[in-house]
């Protein structure tokens, strides 16, 4: 699929924080995603073992989540970890996977953060600039924010706030399991994005797609 570069990856984490700042007036949070004219979803996930990075691009029906294309890419990881800037240390491989998809995935789920971000640019945020598609990111732990209580019961959600902003939602995707932090990323808005996400989990905590994509990433 044709991919929109933006810059190169090959940069400082001080340089890395400075173009975050530039490229989050870009991302787009206020488009709702119309359920009903999705038809394929993309989850992505990225694992690293030994200084190397795989990155799995699985798409699946929707619904119904058949496997329709898995892309995959390896190289050694460019960037050392650092809270909040996850997109340079996985940016290059995902760019490379999305670039061997054949599909048009409709809505891609990225296993990270979107706006629940200190920046508010995650890497949901971040490659959805490179994709001009609607993404939306899906974190197993808070980055930032806070947040009311959370009823156990699936579907139950509550908003996320950080510095008296919205920044995401707190959602319950089976009952009496650990939430998971839903925030759009590009091409997206909050409420479309939380449905969008629950719908994708009929049976497991985590979205089918991106379960998907987090076996194919760890199959090193």
């Amino acid at each position: 699929m044709h991919l929109y570069s933006r810059h190169a990856w090959d940069l400082t984490p001080s340089e890395a924080v400075a173009l975050q700042k530039r490229l989050r007036g870009e991302v787009a949070i206020d488009r709702p995603i119309d359920l009903s004219s999705v038809h394929l979803v993309a989850g992505v996930d990225v694992s690293v073992k030994n200084e190397r990075s795989r990155a799995a691009v699985v798409v699946v029906t929707f619904p119904g989540f058949l496997v329709v294309e898995i892309a995959t890419a390896e190289r050694p990881t460019p960037f050392p970890y650092v809270p909040g800037l996850l997109s340079f240390r996985e940016g290059p491989v995902l760019e490379e996977a999305f670039g061997r998809l054949r599909a048009e995935p409709d809505v891609f789920l990225f296993d990270g953060m979107g706006t629940a971000h200190p920046r508010r640019i995650g890497i949901a945020c971040h490659m959805g600039l490179w994709l001009e598609r609607p993404t939306i990111g899906v974190g197993k732990t808070r980055l930032v924010g806070t947040h009311g209580p959370l009823a156990e019961e699936k579907g139950a959600s509550t908003p996320l706030i950080d510095r008296g902003e919205t920044i995401g939602a707190v959602l319950r995707t089976r009952t009496g399991k650990h939430p998971l932090f839903i925030s759009p990323g590009h091409r997206a808005d909050l409420t479309s994005a939380v449905a969008l996400v629950l719908a994708c989990t009929p049976r497991y905590r985590l979205p089918e797609p991106i379960r998907l994509a987090h076996r194919a990433a760890g199959d090193f």
